[in-house]
């Protein structure tokens, strides 16, 4: 696909569906009593990934575009399915569902595509099995395909390594089925959707500080629940209005839970003109507007604990820091390199292609910006947030430039080159 250099972007627009509490939604809806709504649901690949999961152990689904129907089966409901479950692109479907399969009395296989299967699957493997869970990688490296024979888990007081919030996720969901309260401390707190969410459906879910905890066996019911739009989604066109003179643009029902809202401290930070809208709360989550306007940016510091509120922003940021004037210098952001893609690797690695002055680093990237940068061809491969990155850089550079399997951006964002295209008239 050739993308062209833009003109002032201007217009609103609603971004899709937060694809963590969509995922979440379906999961949780799932393991409940009686009838989950949930809409403005992602209609991703990676959550259809999730829903397919789930139908095949039993549950029925019912899909009109974004508006979903989950009738729930209670936390003991689910199935032994019958085939293996496809988790496709997606790292949460398979980790958190790993959690609830470690806990029901069948034996499952996990499996997905060939980047999936390249990513570590051992932080989570390392806790369930500290919770007495059968669970295997059937290539003994690791990684999908997984094997998990499951029955009763054994309550545990957990320390991660990580902040993550998957991690996190997939240990809480498998203390639904221990034999005590399970506690997850972090290093730093990770996002918090799995706490909020799960509290919301009946979970007896306590959380102090970094660490979260909670209770056997609860009676979870059905809830409404109304997905905001996913601030990972609008970083694109925070990015996009940021950086080309003249723009303004209106995000609409954006979620902005402080364990999310990093891009919009990192924007802030480096110049960026923001504004919050509209103030307000969608199923226990804060949501407003985003009023964003063209600026002139300069170089930062990321690093710290805002790392986890934004880690799958900083290829974008990236983006930014490129054409901002001065240095910016990522740090703590190890985490990059088990993504998709190695995503310190082919974010430096597009980022020369077009000319920037950029050093990879084993924790980050360091960022000489305000270089004009040339067209080049950039392959996004299999990783969706660097084929909507590099888009958004396009559209700053004489001649735009060509993006190889820009079709991969459907993972999160089914419209994305449509609504770009619209602010770009």
């Amino acid at each position: 696909m050739q993308i062209k250099k833009a003109h002032a972007l201007h217009g609103e627009i609603n971004i899709p569906g937060d694809k963590s509490i969509s995922h979440r939604a379906i999961m949780f809806g799932s393991l409940s009593n009686g009838t989950t709504e949930i809409t403005n649901f992602l209609e991703g690949a990676d959550c259809l990934s999730t829903i397919s999961c789930f139908q095949e152990m039993g549950i029925e689904i019912e899909r009109e575009k974004s508006r979903v129907l989950v009738h729930g089966k209670g936390l003991h409901g689910l199935k032994a399915p019958q085939h293996i479950l496809d988790a496709g692109n997606s790292g949460t479907t398979t980790r958190l569902i790993s959690g609830i399969l470690a806990g029901n009395p069948f034996v499952s296989q996990l499996d997905g595509d060939d980047s999936l299967r390249t990513r570590p699957m051992k932080r989570i493997m390392e806790p369930l099995r500290l919770m007495q869970a059968d669970i295997e990688s059937l290539k003994d490296n690791n990684c999908v395909p997984l094997k998990i024979t499951g029955h009763e888990l054994h309550a545990i007081d957990y320390t991660s390594k990580v902040a993550s919030a998957q991690v996190k996720s997939c240990i809480l969901l498998a203390g639904l089925y221990a034999d005590g309260i399970t506690r997850v401390t972090e290093p730093v707190l990770s996002r918090n959707h799995t706490e909020l969410m799960l509290r919301s459906f009946g979970a007896k879910v306590i959380s102090e500080g970094t660490t979260a905890s909670i209770a056997p066996d609860p009676v979870l019911n059905g809830q409404k629940v109304e997905v905001p739009g996913d601030i990972s989604s609008a970083a694109y066109f925070i990015a996009a209005a940021l950086l080309t003179p003249g723009s303004e643009v209106l995000i609409r029902n954006v979620g902005v839970n402080p364990t999310r809202d990093g891009i919009l401290k990192v924007a802030k930070a480096m110049g960026g003109s923001i504004e919050r809208l509209n103030p307000r709360t969608a199923s226990g989550e804060p949501v407003c507007d985003l009023l964003v306007k063209g600026s002139s940016l300069h170089g930062t510091v990321v690093e710290g604990e805002l790392i986890p509120t934004l880690i799958d922003e900083i290829p974008v940021i990236a983006v930014m820091a490129a054409f901002a004037e001065g240095i910016t210098i990522i740090r703590d952001a190890a985490e990059l390199k088990v993504k998709e893609t190695d995503r310190i690797l082919t974010v430096t690695e597009n980022l020369k292609l077009l000319g920037c002055d950029v050093t990879p680093t084993d924790d980050g990237m360091i960022i000489h910006g305000g270089k004009a940068l040339h067209t080049a061809a950039i392959d996004a491969g299999l990783d969706h947030r660097i084929a909507m990155s590099f888009a958004i850089a396009a559209l700053n550079i004489d001649g735009g430039i060509e993006l190889k399997h820009s079709e991969i951006a459907e993972v999160s964002y089914p419209d994305f080159y449509k609504d770009l295209e619209k602010l770009s008239m």
